[in-house]
């Protein structure tokens, strides 16, 4: 059975696409088969997989010019594929909504795909409009990371009702993945302070796993690679490698559960 996560949060800069890279990447080295669907408009999931200005794109997905299956491409890691954006996503947005059902545009595409991926993972855009809404109406959960700054908390209940309105509405599966703390400097008292008030507000859907401030995981999406491939050794690759173990973990107990 495929889980399709989102990961998700309207705020910009806060390590979305460095996950949505990074763990999918590290799902596929753990030989499960994943999906990286990147339906934001800036394509950096796809550039940062090497997949650049690719053509055609999720874009013609969504607005119903090709099938899924002749978009999804390989990448050079054995079991993960991509469906690579690009900017002419950008105005998918105002087409889409004289669509008749627009936000289960995405949903109703995947439905061709589901049972080939044990994972799919949609990297979303930073908003909360109709490709998100899409994202979210497809999904099974919703992974936020949250970076452990000033203004971090900021936001987040526009997110939170987003979710219950998809939730209410469109999937009423959908659920909170869990809550990813990132850029957590040790040395900085208010990356602690915040570390402290999201806990308190999420309490066990926080992920034990912390993202490191490293500038190995900064550098690494310009040379078109994970961390894991770029610097497998640095604090970075040991976050996201203790993060995708957890995420991994925490399902191997729903299905058991289940």
């Amino acid at each position: 059975m495929t889980k399709i996560i989102s990961i998700a949060n309207q705020k910009g800069g806060v390590g979305k696409t460095t996950t949505a890279i990074n763990v999918s990447s590290l799902i596929a080295a753990a030989e499960k088969k994943t999906l990286l669907l990147d339906i934001d408009p800036q394509a950096n999931s796809s550039s940062g997989l090497s997949i650049t200005n690719y053509n055609p794109s999720v874009y013609e997905v969504l607005i119903g010019n090709e099938d899924i299956n002749d978009i999804i491409i390989d990448s050079y890691m054995p079991f993960l594929d991509i469906l690579p954006s690009n900017i002419n996503l950008v105005g998918a947005e105002i087409e889409m909504v004289d669509i008749e059902g627009r936000e289960k545009l995405l949903h109703n595409a995947l439905q061709n795909v589901t049972g080939k991926y044990d994972y799919i993972i949609i990297d979303c855009p930073p908003s909360l409009g109709l490709l998100t809404l899409n994202a979210l109406t497809a999904s099974d959960s919703v992974l936020i990371p949250v970076q452990c700054e000033y203004f971090a908390l900021e936001g987040l209940g526009q997110l939170l009702n987003t979710i219950n309105i998809v939730k209410k509405h469109y999937n009423a599966r959908l659920a909170i993945e869990g809550v990813l703390l990132t850029m957590f400097d040790t040395r900085l008292n208010l990356s602690h302070q915040v570390a402290e008030e999201v806990r308190k507000y999420f309490g066990d859907k926080v992920y034990k796993t912390v993202i490191h401030r490293n500038v190995r995981i900064s550098e690494s999406p310009s040379y078109g690679k994970p961390i894991i491939h770029y610097d497998a050794i640095s604090t970075g690759a040991k976050n996201y490698m203790a993060l995708t173990s957890e995420l991994l973990e925490r399902n191997s107990k729903e299905i058991k559960t289940n």
